[in-house]
């Protein structure tokens, strides 16, 4: 062959090569990558827009649109969203409100799960140890007496009256717990749920009696807080700026920090006595929303990003504590085997009586 003819075939070859790389990858004999669109809760936005899952998803076919809101507003937000493929809120009951919107009846995934926890500064929790409010175990897991706390709300007690506190000006005014607006966010509503049962004399709260029961220390739980904020990565950012010395939580928030590399200052981590759990519950309305629930909970790549944001995976139960053991602050291993107590979640019907009373008011 001739140079000439060598050089037009040189020149094809590379403007043909030039006319793949503008193909997109989804193209190009890898799955096809589709659009799947849905709502989740804020405090998994972080999850959602990390470069290592996006890219996981797109091997997977998937590219997620998320908007993120308040668990409890997501039910409203999806009724009136045309063409949503899933919402994700971070507890199960309004993941049931939203199936019985969306008139589904298969049973909704869930992929990862929270404990709900209360951060606050190393000064703040040593004062509380040392009034039995709170204590801290061998291997550095710190926990918080909720009924301590119930007896604490009813006696209107505050910081100065606590032995210790009057070493930390910082430490002052009446003792509350702060959380975001029970009537938007899952973790308020689920704050609630645990003040309830533990106020209830460790017992689910069933009817309006055990509404009337609980009423006036739900009422002094929420009213001592003022404004609260809608979504719950609001307080949690608050809590580092100094806004807020006992802030209700997702572990997952507080454990991502140290998994990420960032400081976390003096922060502790305590777990209540008797715990609750926040499980980020997925509803798919569609066959794409269903395969995005199938991956988060069995694609081992993701199981293991989900865990790198604080998540504890269900289907891995080991992968949060593989990254967390060597972190501080110190994280429980396995709540599910170490004693602390579960409460169980009342009714939706009651939570939302339950919230009602709260806020100084009845179910609408």
């Amino acid at each position: 062959m001739k140079r000439g003819a060598l050089g037009v075939v040189a020149t094809l070859a590379l403007l043909g090569w030039v006319a793949y790389a503008l193909i997109p990858d989804d193209h190009k004999g890898g799955p096809q990558v589709v659009t799947v669109t849905g709502l989740i809760g804020s405090e998994k936005r972080g999850f959602f827009e990390d470069k290592d899952v996006k890219d996981e998803l797109k091997k997977r076919g998937l590219e997620v649109r998320a908007d993120s809101t308040g668990s409890w507003t997501m039910s409203e937000q999806a009724k009136s969203t045309k063409g949503l493929d899933f919402a994700f809120p971070a507890s199960a009951a309004p993941a049931r409100e939203i199936q019985r919107n969306w008139q589904l009846t298969d049973s909704p995934l869930v992929p990862f799960y929270s404990p709900l926890v209360i951060v606050t500064h190393e000064p703040a929790a040593q004062v509380l140890k040392q009034n039995q409010l709170a204590d801290v175990d061998a291997k550095g897991v710190w926990t918080f007496r909720m009924d301590k706390y119930v007896e604490a709300l009813k006696t209107g007690r505050k910081w100065k009256e606590l032995p210790g506190a009057e070493q930390h000006p910082e430490l002052a005014g009446p003792l509350f717990v702060s959380t975001t607006d029970p009537e938007t966010s899952s973790s308020g509503a689920l704050y609630l749920a645990l003040l309830s049962y533990v106020a209830n004399g460790n017992q689910v709260v069933q009817d309006d009696a055990g509404v009337s029961a609980v009423r006036d220390v739900l009422a002094t739980a929420n009213g001592l807080q003022g404004m609260q904020k809608i979504s719950s990565d609001e307080p949690f950012r608050d809590f580092f700026a100094g806004v807020g010395t006992l802030v209700f939580a997702y572990e997952s928030q507080a454990a991502a920090l140290p998994l990420q590399g960032k400081d976390t200052g003096d922060m502790v981590v305590m777990y209540p006595d008797t715990t609750i759990q926040s499980d980020h519950t997925l509803v798919a309305r569609t066959d794409n929303g269903r395969k995005l629930a199938d991956l988060l909970e069995n694609d081992a790549v993701l199981r293991g990003l989900e865990a790198r944001y604080g998540l504890r995976p269900q289907a891995d139960q080991e992968a949060f504590w593989n990254l967390m053991k060597d972190k501080t602050p110190h994280f429980a291993h396995d709540l599910r085997n170490s004693g602390f107590k579960q409460a169980t979640l009342p009714s939706l019907d009651n939570l939302l009586k339950l919230t009602a009373a709260a806020k100084g008011g009845s179910p609408k």
